[in-house]
């Protein structure tokens, strides 16, 4: 640890002989932990420490091995939310996981979303999930998408019941019909955004010609829409309607071309179709987004190498991606 880390633990544990601490390295580093990770982790949880690592920490490490989760992945789930360590191993560690997997249907699935999110195994989860599952179940939800939801989205389930129903209710009044996939996507985007985050992403939206029932209409359409960042969307609009000449209302009917990557997905092949478009070659596609959607294999069939210009295109294009890979 650094002298500040080391200081900082000092004032928050004490202990007579090195005995236990020396106890928990040893433990740490033969179940996989580096240096740098054990060190991390005293950081965090000094008071690890004190604690009795053959009685309290091992049973915990072995717990999550015989699930099948790697030394690898365990000393980087511990060290993202160590808490877990300190969490009851019979009250809550192992009911939960439980309850996860039975509710996943495999314990594989569960380890899945203990990985996206750590912190959801030290809660009592039948006591957050179930009512919540029985929420969505009453507003026609089917169970295909409540997997979806608890697989990939587990930690929005911690959030206290009145917010998830109230995002439900909000999600179900902007129209979007429960039955689909979008209305379970939509409730995790909406609680995964701030409010504040969001009035910035509608104002962003509204300087563009957007109006409030656009905006809605392109998130009842693909919500994704509402997670781009704030500079993307400047940016993606930009090209569009600026260098592109497009109209911003395409744009709105074809929100998928926000999720793209600007730099190695829309600059590279825009600066291929606008070639195009300026020799008479480009017909129908050039107000689509199907050429910035397909794969890039077929975007070079259909759109480089079967024309005479394929040399001039071809360099076009690798200088606009070499260009991206710079930036990263």
């Amino acid at each position: 640890m650094s002298s500040e880390s080391a200081l900082k633990a000092s004032k928050k544990v004490q202990f007579v002989t090195p005995e236990k601490p020396d106890l928990l390295v040893n433990v740490l580093k033969s179940s996989g932990f580096s240096e740098t990770q054990i060190s991390d982790l005293i950081r965090k949880r000094p008071n690890l420490l004190l604690c009795n690592p053959e009685k309290t920490l091992l049973p915990k490490l072995e717990f999550f091995h015989s699930k099948g989760v790697s030394s690898l992945v365990l000393a980087k789930l511990l060290c993202r939310d160590p808490s877990i360590l300190q969490t009851s191993l019979n009250k809550k560690l192992i009911p939960s996981f439980h309850y996860l997997s039975n509710l996943l249907q495999s314990s594989e699935k569960a380890i899945t979303a203990v990985k996206r999110s750590p912190s959801i195994i030290c809660h009592d989860l039948q006591k957050l999930i179930a009512p919540k599952v029985g929420y969505l179940r009453d507003n026609g939800v089917p169970e295909s998408n409540i997997f979806r939801l608890l697989s990939n989205w587990t930690c929005i389930f911690i959030n206290d019941f009145s917010r998830f129903k109230e995002t439900v209710d909000l999600v179900k009044k902007m129209g979007i019909n429960p039955a689909r996939s979008q209305f379970v996507i939509a409730i995790h985007i909406m609680m995964a955004i701030s409010k504040s985050l969001w009035d910035k992403k509608i104002d962003v939206y509204k300087r563009w010609g957007w109006s409030e029932e656009e905006i809605l209409t392109a998130f009842r359409k693909n919500p994704w829409c509402m997670t781009t960042s704030v500079d993307k969307i400047m940016g993606v609009m930009d090209h569009f309607v600026n260098k592109m000449g497009w109209e911003p209302s395409v744009i709105l009917k074809q929100s998928n071309l926000l999720s793209l990557s600007l730099e190695k997905r829309i600059v590279p092949r825009g600066s291929v179709l606008q070639y195009l478009s300026s020799k008479g070659l480009l017909k129908n596609n050039f107000l689509s987004a199907t050429p910035y959607t397909i794969r890039e294999e077929t975007f070079l069939q259909k759109f480089v190498n079967c024309y005479d210009e394929a040399p001039q295109l071809k360099k076009l294009y690798k200088e606009k991606l070499d260009l991206s890979k710079k930036r990263d």
